[in-house]
Parts: structure tokens; sequence; C-alpha cells
């Protein structure tokens, strides 16, 4: 019994043109992926550069040590240090630091 494309007069050979099948493929799914993590600038808007004064960090704190830092960061502020913040605070810290005074057993 005959498929229903044979009754038309059509193949799936003739179906599926192998150039088209093959620009679909190529175009679609061998490509790389485009990079979603940054949108692209709007058209004629300059691309700012990335500061390179600082860096963002991550470091790990135990939770009492972070409440302490809290906790001065708070005084600070009480005292009309507006701008006081971790941060601030632990550069504040590193300025005043005598390396001869820190425990060897840090």
């Amino acid at each position: 019994m005959p498929g229903r494309d044979d009754e038309m007069g059509l193949s799936g050979a003739r179906v599926l043109d192998a150039d088209e099948v093959e620009g679909v493929l190529s175009g679609a799914f061998y490509t790389q992926a485009p990079d979603t993590r940054r949108p692209p600038a709007p058209r004629g808007e300059e691309v700012k550069e990335k500061p390179t004064h600082y860096k963002v960090i991550c470091i790990s704190m135990y939770t009492k040590d972070l409440q302490r830092l809290d906790a001065l960061v708070d005084e600070l502020k009480t005292r009309g240090v507006t701008k006081a913040s971790r941060s601030a605070l632990i550069r504040a810290a590193l300025d005043q630091v005598d390396l001869d005074r820190v425990p060897r057993g840090l």
C-alpha cells in the first residue's frame, strides 16, 4: 500500500532537500551559542572599560568575626562615619597592622 507522500507524488528524499537541511543545521545547531553573560552595548554607546584600581574578591570568615565586623561598622556609623562599610574597615585595619605583632599560629 503506497504511503501518503507517494500518493501526492512526493518522496521523502524530495521533501527534505539536502542543501536546505544542511543550511538549517549549520546555521542553528552547529554554531556557537551567543555569549549571554553580558548584553551587547546599545548602538552608539561606548563599551565602558572595567575598573582596574580595585578587584572584587571573595573571602571566607567565621560568623563571629563577621558579626564583630558588622558591629564595628555600625559603631562607626553611629559616630558619624557615614561611608563606613566592611571593606572600608578592613582597608583601615590593613593600614594599621603591625606584622611584628601578628601571632605565628595565625
